[in-house]
């Protein structure tokens, strides 16, 4: 038996296959938030994050009835992600759209993740603003790696996807994936120095 027919989740979209909704919404929350988190690193933008989300799982329900196991759930889906994302990005370089600045009381709402209660927290203001300004310093960091970069550091981080996951997703060899990252952490290690010192 290959190892990643052991994967729950390879065993929820086969169950999904064979028309259980419950296993596909079951998946739906397994990777909704994982999802939205990695499409707002790489787009920028959390409606669109939201958007292209909905699309994968959209991909994901359609494909269920031809569904064949071949890797890892997680790389199946980070896989239709990446080939989402990478046409988004080019269908958005294409258009010339202008940012529309938030307004001041908008601030919070424009950059998500900041929405934190100094009472429940027990933070310092301080200590929230040094929070925020090292969250914004992290992202401006990973804004600077070219996107296939941007994509492997994503899935290795948040996602803890090995070399060989990666790799499987990207459509590149484990080595390949090795030497993306080591160029990556380099860049990461020069933009962001003199904040982890």
């Amino acid at each position: 038996m290959q190892a990643y027919l052991r994967d729950p989740h390879v065993q929820l979209m086969l169950r999904a296959k064979d028309g259980d909704e419950s296993a596909f919404t079951d998946l739906v929350m397994a990777y909704q938030d994982r999802l939205i988190a990695v499409f707002t690193h790489i787009l920028g933008d959390q409606d669109a994050a939201q958007d292209l989300t909905q699309d994968v799982f959209l991909r994901v329900y359609r494909a269920r009835n031809g569904y064949q196991p071949t890797a890892k759930f997680s790389t199946w889906l980070f896989r239709i992600a990446n080939n989402l994302a990478s046409n988004s990005r080019r269908m958005k370089s294409r258009r010339k759209e202008v940012p529309l600045e938030p307004k001041e009381s908008d601030s919070t709402a424009a950059r998500p993740g900041l929405h934190v209660v100094a009472e429940k927290s027990g933070l310092m203001p301080s200590r929230i603003a040094a929070s925020a300004e090292l969250r914004e310093v992290i992202r401006g960091a990973l804004e600077t790696l070219n996107e296939r970069q941007k994509l492997a550091v994503l899935l290795n981080k948040f996602e803890e996807m090995s070399y060989e996951d990666i790799g499987e997703t990207m459509e590149l060899s484990s080595a390949a994936v090795k030497s993306l990252l080591a160029r990556a952490r380099e860049v990461l290690r020069d933009k962001l120095e003199q904040y982890v010192r």
